[in-house]
């Protein structure tokens, strides 16, 4: 039995990931490291401006005011000394945190831009094959209509040819017959 092109096995197409933009990029490192501190510190970084955030924030100044100036508590009275502390701490490290949230984000927003240009210049080289290849394909046709017309012109001539031929023959013929009777 011959192989056919159906009986032998063909190999699988390399599909392209569709969501080649959403994968991990691992070429590019976290601002922070890749360890349980990075993660961590860039989820917190992250957490600082969220609404959750800020309404907790909120309300436990409200309440650290509320108990100080009731005199529930007094821990920090009236200039709130350490209130402020706690805002200044929390600045110092909240700022260099988003700032380090932001450079990673820089990084991804980057690369998604090299790996978006890359695949546009793909998508413009298969398009300028695939123009090539049309015209090429369509030069050969035109070269092929061009034979065409030229063996349709021959095949008239020589029907032309082969009806004075066949006139003159039949003249003869006749011609002929005429004669022997």
């Amino acid at each position: 039995m011959q192989d056919t092109p159906t009986d032998s096995p063909q190999p699988a197409p390399q599909e392209t990931p569709k969501i080649r933009f959403h994968l991990p990029l691992p070429h590019i490192g976290r601002v922070f490291g890749n360890d349980w501190f990075a993660l961590k510190a860039e989820a917190f970084a992250r957490f600082f401006g969220t609404p959750v955030f800020l309404i907790a924030q909120t309300i436990i100044v409200i309440v650290w005011i509320a108990l100080n100036v009731a005199g529930s508590a007094n821990f920090d009275v009236y200039p709130f000394i350490l209130l402020n502390l706690a805002f200044s701490l929390q600045a110092a490290y909240a700022a260099p945190l988003i700032l380090l949230a932001q450079t990673r984000q820089a990084d991804r927003d980057k690369a998604h831009a090299v790996a978006d240009a890359l695949h546009r210049e793909e998508l413009a080289n298969a398009s300028q094959t695939r123009l090539d290849l049309t015209v090429e394909q369509n030069l050969s046709i035109m070269a092929l209509l061009e034979q065409n017309t030229r063996l349709t012109e021959s095949v008239k001539e020589m029907s032309e040819r082969i009806e004075i031929l066949t006139r003159q023959m039949h003249g003869k013929m006749a011609f002929e017959d005429k004669d022997r009777s």
